[in-house]
């Protein structure tokens, strides 16, 4: 019985993958060098359902599979990735391993969110000069207008993205008998649902509009 458990999880965390993979065709937001899609968000509803190692793992096969096929920028953007989604699908699923409550789902994105920035910031300011060449001056110059704001939004999107779709998720994948839990519960549109999907629309468009309009961002629909 739990090898057949352990079966059904791998074959959920290899769908998470798939699909995190996929996103980064169907559409992304370019800044400059930066680019945000949803593959973080995917793997840290992996790491919120089926735990941190599942995420975190997650997040180096996607890097690695970009790094193969799709990506211009090398082991440079393979190490990048990897720290971004690995960082968010840690701090979510080990939070939220130990607290498994809305609070605690909401705990856990939130120092998601944080935990990516800082991560992000020291990784521009010593990885980036040795891969990219650039002196360390002109990546700290970056940080206040470029950097910090890209970073905080691209987070906070996954976050948002996490934390809408979290429940309604897992309750399915428990009615299916995918995950452990109780398969006879019914995912409920409540009032806290709708606070939930509020304010996590608030927060994508507000930083989809830093994105584009600070930022100068742009949209790219299906990646070629």
């Amino acid at each position: 019985m739990k090898k057949q458990s352990n079966i059904k999880k791998l074959a959920v965390a290899a769908t998470f993958c798939a699909l995190a993979f996929v996103s980064m065709f169907v559409f992304r937001i370019k800044v400059q060098f930066l680019t945000f899609d949803a593959k973080d968000a995917i793997l840290g509803l992996s790491s919120l359902i089926l735990g941190p190692i599942y995420g975190v793992c997650g997040a180096a096969v996607v890097a690695f599979l970009e790094f193969l096929s799709v990506s211009d920028t090398g082991v440079y953007g393979l190490i990048m990735n990897f720290l971004s989604s690995g960082t968010f699908a840690l701090t979510a699923g080990i939070i939220y391993k130990y607290k498994r409550t809305f609070y605690g789902a909401v705990i856990s994105v939130v120092m998601s969110v944080i935990s990516v920035t800082a991560v992000m910031m020291l990784a521009n300011l010593f990885i980036t000069p040795v891969f990219m060449g650039a002196p360390k001056s002109a990546v700290i110059a970056m940080i206040p207008t470029l950097l910090l704001p890209f970073n905080l939004c691209k987070s906070a999107m996954s976050a948002a993205i996490t934390l809408a779709i979290y429940k309604p998720l897992s309750t399915g994948l428990k009615r299916a008998n995918l995950i452990p839990g109780n398969g006879r519960q019914r995912y409920r549109f409540n009032l806290r649902s709708a606070m939930i999907t509020t304010f996590a629309a608030i927060v994508i468009i507000i930083a989809a509009l830093v994105l584009f309009l600070y930022l100068d961002g742009n949209f790219q629909f299906v990646r070629s």
